[in-house]
This record gives structure tokens, C-alpha cells and sequence, in this order.
């Protein structure tokens, strides 16, 4: 049973991740974005992860993406505009996409041949002690610079958006 709610998920949040690039206007682009976020606290959760998946739906699926649709409409952003392809990109898309698949598969079988199987539950590193601990002693500097980097752009969307205005 696991393995089917974990290959409809990983689907789930596939289809949602392709959807995210192949959208035309942002908001229905992020809405699918928040789609891949909660099939990925989904899967977390298969995996024993229960600490993790809740702070993917909360900061992740709730805060940054609200704070997401909040930059773009203050944006104001339209509908993309449609413009052709180039020969190029119409004529090497494809087998460039087959080429790298291909490349990508050999790396993984080459480098990776016999990593065991995954087994559902036996992840025990979820937790919030563990978790906490990891991010205020290894990942402080990665954890702060993230917050500086989304201060940033929250200050850069509202420069551009006022510079609209006047």
C-alpha cells in the first residue's frame, strides 16, 4: 500500500512541477508549485518524516508561497506573452531532452549501482529535536542567508512595483 500512495504522489507531483513551467500566467503557476509542495509532504510523511512534512505544508506550502502570490499580484503580473520558437530549439528539443535522459541514467547506474531499497518508516531522523539541532549548529550561516536572500526580494518586488506606481 505504501507503494502506491508514494508512486501516486511522486506522479501527482510531477504532473504538478510540468504544469508549473508550461502555465502562462503566474498565479495559476504558483497554485501548481503549492501542488507539488503538498505531494512532497506527502511523501515525507511515507518515509517517517512526520516533522519535516508538516514544516514543508507550513512554511513551505503556506508561508512562502502565500508570500509568492502576495510578490505577484503586488507585481501585477499578466499573462505571458506568446512568441515563437526558434529552429533550433523546435529541430534539438527533443533528442538534446532523450540525449541528457540518457546521460542522466548511465551517471546513476555507473556511480550509484547497488543503494538498497528504500523501506517506509525507517527514517528516524525527522524529528524536531534532530532537525533543530542540525539547523542552529551545521546550517545556521545557510539558514540565515536564506532569510536575508527572501528579505531581499520582498524589498526588490516592492521597489519595482512603486516605480510602476509613480
Amino acid at each position: 500500500m505504501d507503494l502506491f500512495f508514494f508512486s501516486l504522489f511522486a506522479f501527482i507531483a510531477l504532473i504538478c512541477a510540468v504544469n508549473v513551467v508550461l502555465q502562462k500566467h503566474p498565479i495559476s503557476s504558483a497554485l501548481s508549485l503549492v501542488g507539488v509542495m503538498g505531494s512532497l509532504a506527502v511523501l515525507y510523511l511515507l518515509l517517517g518524516a512526520e516533522f519535516v512534512a508538516m514544516a514543508q505544508v507550513i512554511v513551505y506550502a503556506g508561508a512562502v508561497m502565500v508570500l509568492f502570490i502576495f510578490v505577484i499580484m503586488l507585481l501585477n503580473a499578466g499573462i505571458e506573452e506568446h512568441r515563437g520558437r526558434s529552429w533550433i530549439a523546435k529541430l534539438l528539443g527533443f533528442p538534446a531532452f532523450v540525449a541528457l535522459l540518457g546521460l542522466l541514467c548511465w551517471f546513476v547506474q555507473r556511480f550509484f549501482p547497488n543503494t538498497g531499497f528504500v523501506k517506509f518508516g525507517d527514517f528516524t531522523g525527522g524529528g524536531a529535536q534532530e532537525i533543530g539541532y542540525a539547523l542552529f549548529t551545521e546550517y545556521l550561516l545557510p539558514f540565515e542567508v536564506t532569510s536575508v536572500l527572501i528579505l531581499i526580494a520582498i524589498i526588490g518586488a516592492i521597489v519595482l512595483a512603486r516605480k510602476e506606481l509613480d
